[in-house]
């Protein structure tokens, strides 16, 4: 997911936060989209210049996650560049130790979170979509069960202090699901790396980055 904040960075994250609702949105209705149709909603952010202009932010770290970064076998693959919105994640605080929030937002139709690979010319193309809920929050909202998405329970991400890896990635605990609609995924749709997507030209990607 996304990777620690600066202290600068940070101040970024609760200014993003104080223009947006930072308090979250509700779960999705019963009836869910299909995979079509969540395309058909998010087509759009192949432009990454509209995710900027409808509120997405890219991750402040501009990191491109790999399985290798949280100890997984390098064969599992890429998660990408993350381009998130402050307020559908509802976040509330900046890694103190960890990124926190309130956000219950479960709509595929409006992801909360972008998933782009840097491209050699320094451009970003859209891989996935993401959607993120912070434990605390949704079994406040009386939620028993971890939210699903046709069918598929979201990921349970939480911190094990008995390693040396930071299995959440620097965020409290968490549900998270990806979506791989613009690259095929071989281990799976609904899987969290995608050995399809490389961070090869992410290097230049920073030097001529979007955003």
């Amino acid at each position: 997911m996304i990777r620690p904040v600066s202290h600068r960075a940070a101040c970024t994250l609760l200014v993003c936060c104080s223009l947006g609702a930072c308090a979250g949105s509700t779960p999705a209705a019963d009836s869910e989209p299909s995979l079509e149709a969540v395309r058909n909603a998010t087509e759009r952010f192949r432009d990454v210049n509209v995710a900027l202009a409808e509120g997405y932010i890219r991750d402040p770290m501009n990191m491109c996650e790999t399985a290798e970064m949280v100890g997984r076998p390098a064969e599992y693959g890429v998660m990408g560049v993350h381009y998130f919105r402050p307020d559908l994640l509802g976040i509330t605080a900046p890694p103190n130790p960890r990124v926190d929030g309130t956000g219950t937002h479960t709509d595929f139709l409006q992801p909360a979170v972008l998933l782009y690979e840097p491209q050699a010319d320094g451009t970003l193309e859209l891989i996935g979509v993401e959607n993120l809920v912070f434990i605390q929050a949704w079994e406040a909202a009386g939620h028993s069960d971890p939210p699903s998405f046709q069918g598929q329970v979201f990921n349970r991400m939480v911190d094990d202090p008995g390693t040396d890896l930071d299995e959440a990635h620097m965020f409290a605990p968490h549900y998270d699901l990806h979506v791989w609609l613009y690259r095929e995924n071989p281990r799976g749709t609904f899987e969290q790396f995608n050995p399809n997507v490389s961070c090869e030209h992410h290097q230049v990607a920073t030097a001529n980055r979007q955003g």
